[in-house]
């Protein structure tokens, strides 16, 4: 989504030294929420925005990550990516913590898998110019697959979220 800089964003160079330090914004009014939301998208950054009452849909609409509590009104409910049941701060913690992890074990399996079909690509073409034939037969790449992705999918999707990720 292409942000356009909005009447309250004049001062950009102002809200550029602001920005580089801020980290988390808590307590903040609708309309500050907003702003922060449509500077960082204006300057192609992923924000991820809490909220929970019907001021709160303008920000959520246009944030990259929106959050909603379950408390919230069904506006926000609907304008947001995720709801969460509970309503402490742990909440969106542990919410953010797991959904990093997945990111995380996504990457990791992804780099697993290029690894290993490279290898064995490598492998094949390699054994093909040295003895003139593949050393592995269709069945048995095809097992070296199914071996390859099964392990690597458990491992990686059993791994539990780790502190430093957040």
């Amino acid at each position: 989504m292409e942000m356009e800089p909005t009447d309250e964003l004049e001062n950009m160079n102002e809200f550029d030294s602001v920005i580089d330090e801020l980290r988390v914004l808590a307590r903040a009014s609708p309309l500050d929420k907003e702003i922060l939301v449509r500077g960082l998208r204006f300057r192609n950054r992923n924000v991820a925005v809490g909220g929970q009452n019907i001021s709160d849909v303008g920000c959520l609409q246009i944030a990259n990550v929106s959050v909603a509590m379950g408390s919230g009104v069904s506006a926000a409910k609907q304008a947001s990516d995720l709801i969460l049941i509970d309503d402490d701060f742990e909440a969106n913690v542990q919410a953010i913590m797991w959904g990093r992890n997945i990111f995380l074990n996504v990457t990791r399996f992804l780099q697993f898998q290029v690894t290993v079909n490279f290898s064995c690509l490598l492998t094949i073409l390699i054994g093909g110019m040295i003895i003139g034939e593949s050393p592995f037969s269709a069945v048995q790449l095809l097992w070296i697959n199914l071996i390859m992705d099964t392990f690597a999918a458990i491992a990686l999707s059993t791994e539990p979220p780790i502190k430093s990720v957040t």
